[in-house]
């Protein structure tokens, strides 16, 4: 094996950063062939590896112990290195975790294990993470992140009875029911949170983990353990002399929502209205149309300018004399350290719309069902200086840096997908269309001000917000959902979809609405399927279609469509070529728009202005300059991309697709589309 050659070599010169490198390379070569040859290059990494290199050798350790190879070696390798330097991390949580529950009123079983006893040993992976070892079984767990930023259960599926859920270990998702789960006091009737766990000993365990102090300050938690799960739900009044009705019933407070549901804009008709108006009146959510991103930000910045001038309440509410309830407008104004996520938040609840279908007396907080619109999503094409293909898009960066999203601790997100060149077509009739009405406009009252049709084509190639950056906040808890199985699916779609949202499916999201009236947008059509197979003939044709789905092709895989012109052929530059000579739909509707703008244009030849003969000469002249700046930038866009379907975010690293939702299979009416 050369480069294990190479690694020992390095190794014997004292080249220890190169002889890391070397001895990674051979792990690969080696894996499941020679474990002896894995140990020495783990020992290796581990002893001389800077970083976060260790984690190689960590997880090397762990693979071969639980196949067998030299355990007792590697145990001991692993306590020196990963257990023993945090072992007194371990003790010291696991005592205070157990004597807050030692005095916490609603867990009945308090016989704790000696810390020396415990069926599982946490090894320490990073920061937030671990690998349970399990002594008895003698193998190594699947690696767990406590702090992951994911709901992985659907907790509010059922909010007849006080939520339930069994075995929950994860710190996010605890934290997550105690703030989404209002108190009993606030909604006037019983509503703890019932964790019920299987097994004391890995309950006990897990203490060595987790922070329970934040989660029992306020007595919202009820432990279960084992067959005490027969006692749920525990009536309060009788057991405890608590009694719940006794209480008012409290409006939700701004900063107890705490939820964002982000809806994103994948391009543009995308059917995202059709989503819009399934969540429409949901009874735990606030939600509003579509906005335009730059709409919000302007009224956030205006009402923190606002709230940071006014003197006083009452001049505060003046200002605000518009707003529905002027509760809002008080506790905002009352509001230590405001922020652009306080500011969102009171415009949704003041915002009558936003709150129609709002269920006051819900066991949850609701979340805000937000969708930002752009008049356009345009990504462009970067090459690194590796030679990477790297995505930019202004606008997808304008919402990573808003700070009324970073707000929100818990963020869910969806995006609708519709086949691509259905969504193109349906892209450019609307640009073409408004770029009429815009030209009449202008005509009538005398402007020069006109809109156009863009190269729809290459924004639709380069536009893959379906693709995840691993280092985005906002895409960790993510899905997308097919436009087309809305339509054609919508009961096993929309349950899916709100499960994976952590909602209720409710009796509004069988029908379509907007402000609660019922099939608002006579092109959306409700749940009618008809949009799903619109082909838009006359604003694409098939050599577009072709173009796109080859430069597409790998989504197109991915999330299931079926190819309508592609022919699954090589494509070449020459190909590639003769696609675009062929954009002639396209290139009508931008000759057709742009002629607008040169039309206008005076051309003069040295500071003289032109007869009326030549200057529409030079007129058209331009404008097919401009096709074939297009045509141009399209073939050299198409060059980079025939490198490979390969994207990098900023640091190198690799985008991934982001999971596609599976409508609930149980509930299908119609064959999936494909």
């Amino acid at each position: 094996m050369r480069v294990l050659e190479i690694a020992r070599r390095l190794a014997q010169l004292n080249e220890t950063e190169r002889a890391c490198q070397a001895y990674a390379l051979a792990l690969n070569e080696c894996e499941g062939q020679d474990p002896g040859v894995e140990l020495e290059a783990a020992l290796y990494i581990l002893r001389f590896g800077g970083g976060d290199s260790y984690q190689i050798s960590y997880t090397v350790f762990c693979r071969l112990y639980n196949a067998g190879f030299c355990q007792e070696d590697i145990l001991q390798i692993m306590n020196e290195a990963f257990y023993v330097p945090n072992i007194k991390l371990f003790q010291t949580r696991y005592r205070k975790n157990c004597a807050l529950l030692a005095k916490y009123p609603y867990i009945f079983q308090k016989n704790f294990l000696p810390f020396e006893d415990l069926p599982i040993r946490f090894f320490p992976f990073d920061d937030t993470s671990y690998v349970p070892f399990y002594p008895a079984e003698k193998r190594f767990g699947d690696y767990i992140d406590l702090k992951r930023t994911v709901i992985q259960h659907n907790f509010f599926k059922d909010l007849e009875n006080p939520i339930q859920a069994t075995d929950i270990y994860s710190q996010y998702e605890l934290e997550y029911l105690r703030d989404n789960v209002r108190r009993s006091e606030d909604v006037a009737r019983e509503n703890h949170v019932y964790l019920h766990y299987t097994s004391w000993e890995e309950f006990c365990a897990y203490l060595t983990c987790l922070n329970l102090r934040p989660l029992l300050e306020e007595k919202k938690i009820v432990f279960l353990i084992g067959d005490e799960i027969q006692q749920y739900p525990i009536d309060f009044k009788e057991r405890f002399g608590i009694d719940y009705s006794q209480y008012t019933l409290q409006p939700v407070r701004l900063r107890e929502i705490n939820r964002l549901i982000w809806h994103t804009q994948l391009s543009t008709h995308n059917g995202g209205d059709f989503f819009n108006e399934v969540f429409d009146h949901h009874p735990n959510l606030l939600t509003l149309p579509s906005m335009m991103m730059s709409n919000l930000k302007e009224n956030v910045n205006r009402i923190l300018d606002i709230m940071g001038q006014v003197q006083s309440l009452k001049q505060a509410q003046e200002v605000f004399e518009d707003w529905k309830d002027p509760r809002t407008v008080e506790e905002l104004y009352h509001m230590k350290n405001r922020t652009a996520k306080d500011c969102m938040v009171a415009l949704y609840m003041q915002h009558e719309v936003a709150t129609l279908g709002l269920d006051p007396a819900s066991r949850i907080v609701p979340a805000v069902f937000f969708q930002p619109h752009f008049s356009n999503i345009v990504y462009t094409l970067e090459v690194d200086e590796k030679g990477n293909t790297v995505l930019n898009a202004p606008n997808y960066e304008e919402i990573k840096r808003a700070p009324e999203f970073h707000g929100f601790k818990y963020i869910k997100t969806f995006t609708p997908m519709r086949r691509f060149t259905t969504s193109h077509g349906a892209t450019v009739r609307f640009m073409y269309l408004s770029a009429v009405n815009d030209t009449k406009i202008s005509e009538a009252d005398g402007t020069k001000s006109v809109s156009v049709v863009s190269d729809a084509i290459s924004e639709r190639i380069f536009n893959r917000s379906f693709m995840i950056d691993p280092d985005d906040r906002l895409y960790r808890d993510g899905i997308l959902v097919r436009f087309e199985d809305g339509k054609t699916n919508p009961k096993a779609t929309f349950t899916a979809l709100a499960a994976f949202l952590d909602l209720p499916y409710t009796e509004s999201m069988t029908y379509c609405s907007e402000g609660n009236v019922r099939d608002p947008h006579g092109e959306t059509k409700g749940f009618d399927p008809a949009p799903v197979y619109k082909t838009y003939d006359d604003y694409v044709n098939n050599s577009e279609r072709y173009f796109i789905e080859y430069f597409l092709r790998d989504a197109y895989e991915y999330y299931g469509y079926s190819f309508q012109q592609y022919d699954g052929e090589p494509v070449d530059e020459a190909k590639a070529e003769q696609l675009i000579s062929e954009f002639t739909t396209m290139n009508h509707y931008i000759r057709e728009t742009w002629r607008y703008i040169y039309e206008a244009a005076e051309v003069t030849i040295n500071g003289e202005r032109v007869d009326e003969e030549k200057e529409k000469k030079y007129q058209n002249q331009m404008l097919e300059d401009q096709i074939r700046n297009f045509n141009t930038n399209r073939f050299e866009n198409a060059k980079i991309l025939l490198r490979g379907l390969h994207f990098v975010n900023k640091r190198g690293q690799p985008l991934y697709m982001m999971p596609m939702l599976e409508p609930d299979p149980a509930l299908l009416e119609r064959p999936l589309y494909h």
